[in-house]
């Protein structure tokens, strides 16, 4: 169990509940503690060379943001991922983008649209050296770019309600090096669409973007048995 996680370093700026929650969401979202696992506190605290005390609230704070599910009598466990719950989340996911990537289509400067083909370049260089970490980071900065453009406060906030659960299959995602073309190819076409202007356009790329992810999502997991 939780065999990759090691014991932390230790962050003078930062209290160790969070180092401890940070730690365990990383290794959630990134595959390492596995959908179903369970987590006994006793083994986490000795393999991150820590008291049970913060881990307990780790584990609290994960089950808050739907990374943990508390079962009576079985303790904690890595929240399982299922075809409905991928569905449901990219659903919320795909109209979210869809009308950010319209509004943006509008608003955005052509600042902010040099810093998105400068993302994307970053992204594709990642991608090329096969670092998964940073192509993720580069994933996640472009689409808050064009959450950003669309200068929509309150969409900003809905989704960032969706973040974690949205890492967690953007991780799964991305991990699949046999798709990364059609997903530059998808970015080349939303930053077009950016730029013509077209809301409808940009709307439908940005749409189609996030199904594709559903689809590659669900094929992967059933082919490793996951779901």
């Amino acid at each position: 169990m939780a065999g990759k996680l090691s014991k932390i370093n230790f962050n003078d700026y930062m209290p160790l509940r969070e180092v401890i929650f940070n730690t365990l969401r990383q290794a959630i979202i990134l595959g390492e503690l596995k959908p179903g696992e369970r987590l006994m506190e006793v083994h986490l605290a000795e393999k991150m060379g820590v008291s049970r005390t913060p881990v307990r609230e780790a584990i609290r704070k994960l089950e808050l943001e739907g990374l943990v599910n508390m079962v009576p009598r079985k303790g904690a466990h890595v929240a399982d991922l299922s075809v409905k719950d991928i569905m449901d989340v990219l659903e919320v996911r795909a109209c979210l983008d869809g009308l950010a990537t319209s509004l943006a289509a509008n608003r955005i400067t052509q600042d902010e649209i040099k810093e998105l083909k400068n993302i994307h370049t970053q992204f594709i260089n990642y991608i090329e050296k096969d670092n998964l970490q940073g192509s993720i980071k580069k994933d996640v900065e472009f689409h808050d770019v064009i959450y950003r453009s669309s200068r929509n406060e309150r969409l900003i906030q809905i989704t960032s309600n969706l973040r974690e659960q949205v890492q967690r299959f953007r991780v799964i995602y991305l991990k699949d090096y046999s798709n990364t073309r059609d997903i530059i190819n998808e970015h080349n076409e939303i930053i077009d669409a950016l730029i013509a202007k077209d809301p409808s356009k940009a709307q439908e790329v940005a749409q189609k973007h996030i199904k594709k992810q559903e689809e590659t999502i669900i094929k992967s997991l059933k082919e490793n048995r996951i779901v």
